[in-house]
């Protein structure tokens, strides 16, 4: 990844994002998913989930390092525990 000038943890990732649309498209060819309803206000299948999922973890994210000094990991742990939840009950 040297052409692109990241940093490894950068590129860790990214190749992590791309593992994780693997997974699930492999699932979902597997097992198709039928919608259901949980605290999210739509009917959600397992793909609408995880990009719900993937995007409050980005504003989770932007949110720690705007308006707090915590470290990075928090909002990492606290983007992980959020998205577990979503795929979960969401």
């Amino acid at each position: 990844m040297e052409w692109m000038s990241w940093t490894v943890p950068t590129a860790t990732f990214f190749c992590v994002i791309a593992l994780i649309l693997v997974g699930m498209t492999t699932w979902e060819l597997r097992s198709p998913s039928i919608l259901r309803r949980g605290f999210l206000p739509i009917a959600t299948t397992r793909g609408d989930r995880l990009f719900i999922g993937l995007l409050g973890s980005a504003y989770l994210h932007l949110l720690v390092i705007g308006v707090t000094d915590w470290s990075i990991w928090v909002a990492s742990a606290l983007s992980l525990v959020w998205l577990l939840a979503v795929m979960r009950w969401g």
